[in-house]
């Protein structure tokens, strides 16, 4: 038996292979196991190919061994295409014999129920044993098309598969192939087309993590119906960013129900696509909402421009597509920025005296007549500083596609900034001679918008810098507390050692001890039942604000008591907490949810006691610094609350944010932290202070 070889050394094995086995193979080769030996003879694979099948001696003049253990020495890959119930048996063969990895084209395993996902589990522990990586099972295996392996039976394989810069990875079989389809249909060409199956040993994010590394591929693109590895695509969209090459996502299921009950509103809102959004987005991520927007964007991206800002520069013989462009644009976070006046006395030269020189630039139909009207126009209207993509639309010109390809091909070669062409109702071969001069064109004004803004934010994003935070310093609270609700008072104290503003509090457990917290504080005082059975204080009416003598102080003691008496008889009561009344006029909620795939999350939105109603939130993976959490406040509906309105002074972003980061630090400081509320946070002119906190510790280290 082979040693387990590294894993990444294994993928390579699998998708370089020198050498491929067909377990299973037909003489058929219409059948699932006779296509993979047809397309690679078809296709020119220049290593071995070994069919394995005891019916047969030879299949399409290659000899057919009768087992696996008649293999020779030094096979790198086997396809397996049996029956799901020989599969295991195949796999400890291909161990004995040493070879590295295996496509399972087999289903009837995890898909099939509980009794397919017990056969599932213990094939990866054979492929364990064995030292096979398997790819699958219930897969259509992968193309490699720099290399014509084809290890595949997938319907994309039947027709032109030249090898382009695109790395497509898809959980789907058919539905990755129709994508695969559509990426022919416009002649992007893929470079590796992967299908991962159920995913028993190889995931999605590694094997996008070998393809990605080899210098041919530009774009990466994958279709998800599910992530069970989170650290493992934060890995991969990591090194995506260091490498210069977008990643481009499609997944599934935005709408499905993935809260789950917990202990603080952030783990209720903690909806599993939401989540996932969140973090795609903090590491650069772009996310395609169907199979043509990921077309449009890796079209887009694919092309080698730089767009190094927001500015969207639109050209149109139609004001109403303009208009409409211009609308998209603000809706997607373009700018239609006014043009300078440079730029405006250029265009005043050329356009005729009805067009329009401002942006968008209406060049009319004249430029029919006059095609140095088009030319020019889009020429300055690139050349303008404060436009860095330019989209020019047009419709129908079917006369005229000759003119037209020539223009744009002096557009390309006398500008540097990318732009796209949006031609309504082309002519195919129009489409067709200006995709091969390497001009991206879309037959929608708003489709175009879109993939302009896909390119902006991929060429703009910047992945904070988690490394600038100092580390936390904490004291031993997790010695003392084994799981649980940690009790208000130590979790202040606590949460204030990690650089956490946090409003200060004094425990009463009697009237008597609660004046005296009163009058140690300077000015009124709110009054906050304390028990570590009940997490969310208002909804028992234990909260009570505004005391600023001894006789209120006295009675709410009393009132607190009576409320939690009521409310939650079983309920464990420490006493009440005596807590100075904190200004602030604007009301935030932080907290951290432990997710179960990405792990700590931070939250931050509006609403305090109403943030479950107004669902205004944002989500980070911790750790992260202070630009990530001013990206967070920007992404919240109400954000503009923080700059003033009404007469409201504006409050500081930056020691909200910087607050955001010190959560987050303690949230990847201390696994044991299951949950965090922090709600409200108060901000105002002395900066944000949390005056209520809910601290849950689970029992073993997450």
């Amino acid at each position: 038996m082979n040693e387990l070889a590294p894993r990444r050394q294994t993928i390579q094995r699998l998708l370089q292979p020198a050498s491929i086995a067909i377990v299973g193979a037909s003489e058929d080769l219409s059948k699932v196991n006779g296509r993979p030996l047809k397309h690679l003879l078809d296709k020119g694979y220049a290593g071995r190919i070994l069919p394995v099948n005891p019916k047969y001696r030879d299949i399409e003049g290659l000899p057919c061994y009768a087992r696996v253990a008649d293999l020779p020495d030094g096979v790198d890959m086997a396809i397996i295409a049996v029956p799901a119930s020989e599969v295991i048996a195949h796999v400890e063969a291909l161990g004995q014999c040493g070879v590295a990895a295996a496509v399972i084209f087999s289903s009837g395993f995890g898909e099939m129920g509980a009794e397919g996902r017990a056969m599932e589990e213990a094939l990866q522990r054979a492929g364990e044993r064995a030292g096979v990586r398997l790819l699958g099972p219930n897969c259509l295996g992968f193309i490699n098309a720099f290399s014509n392996v084809y290890a595949t039976f997938s319907q994309y394989a039947d027709g032109d598969t030249g090898a382009g810069p695109i790395a497509f990875v898809t959980q789907s079989g058919a539905f990755g192939t129709a994508i695969a389809a559509l990426v022919r249909q416009r002649g992007l060409g893929l470079g590796y087309f992967i299908n991962t199956g159920n995913e028993a040993d190889l995931n999605f994010s590694e094997l996008m993590l070998a393809v990605i590394e080899d210098p041919r591929i530009r774009v990466a693109a994958g279709y998800l119906e599910g992530v069970s590895d989170g650290e493992g695509l934060v890995r991969l969209a990591r090194r995506c960013r260091e490498l210069g090459k977008p990643l481009v996502l499609t997944k599934v299921g935005r709408l499905g129900s993935g809260a789950r009950a917990a202990a603080s509103h952030t783990g209720a809102l903690a909806v599993e696509d939401t989540i996932f959004d969140s973090v795609i987005r903090q590491y650069g991520v772009l996310r395609a909402r169907n199979e043509e927007q990921m077309l449009d964007m890796l079209e887009a991206l694919a092309q080698p421009r730089v767009c190094a800002g927001t500015g969207l520069g639109i050209a149109t013989q139609s004001g109403g597509a303009g208009v409409m462009m211009a609308d998209r644009a603000e809706e997607v976070g373009l700018a239609v920025p006014s043009l300078g006046a440079a730029t405006q006395q250029r265009l005043a030269q050329v356009m005729p005296a009805f067009g329009s020189a401002n942006n968008p630039v209406d060049v009319t139909g004249q430029f029919v007549a006059r095609p140095e009207l088009l030319l020019e126009s889009v020429v300055a209207l690139l050349d303008d500083p404060e436009v860095d993509i330019g989209i020019v639309w047009l419709q129908l010109m079917t006369a005229h596609v000759d003119k037209l390809v020539t223009i744009f091909a002096e557009i390309q070669a006398r500008t540097t900034k990318p732009f796209f062409v949006c031609w309504v109702a082309a002519p195919a071969h129009a489409l067709q001679r200006l995709r091969e001069l390497g001009i991206v064109v879309f037959g929608a004004g708003e489709r175009a918008v879109e993939a302009a803004a896909a390119l902006a934010r991929y060429h703009t994003h910047r992945v904070g810098n988690a490394e600038s935070q100092a580390p936390i310093q904490l004291p031993g609270l997790e010695a003392r507390w084994k799981q649980g609700m940690v009790p208000c008072l130590e979790a202040t104290e606590w949460l204030q050692a990690a650089g956490i503003p946090m409003a200060p509090v004094h425990l009463a457990r009697d009237a008597g001890e609660a004046v005296s917290a009163w009058k140690g504080f300077t000015g009124a005082v709110a009054l906050k039942i304390e028990s570590p059975d009940i997490s969310h204080k208002t909804e028992v009416g234990g909260v009570i604000l505004k005391l600023n003598d001894e006789t209120a102080v006295r009675d709410a003691m009393a009132q607190l008591l009576r409320n939690a008496s009521h409310h939650a008889p079983d309920a464990r009561v420490s006493g009440a907490l005596v807590q100075p009344m904190v200004d602030g006029h604007i009301e935030l909620v932080m907290g951290v949810h432990r997710d179960p795939v990405f792990g700590a999350m931070v939250m931050v939105g509006f609403g305090g006691v109403l943030v479950e109603v107004l669902k205004d939130v944002a989500f980070r993976k911790a750790p992260f610094g202070v630009d990530e959490g001013l990206s967070m406040l920007a992404e919240l509906r109400l954000a503009a609350l923080l700059d003033g309105v009404r007469g409201q002074s504006a409050v500081d972003r930056r020691a909200i944010a910087q607050m955001l980061a010190n959560v987050s630090q303690l949230a990847a400081t201390v696994p044991r932290l299951a949950e965090l509320d922090l709600n409200p946070v108060r901000v105002g002119a002395d900066g944000p202070i949390a005056v209520d906190c809910v601290l849950v510790l689970s029992e073993e280290t997450a």
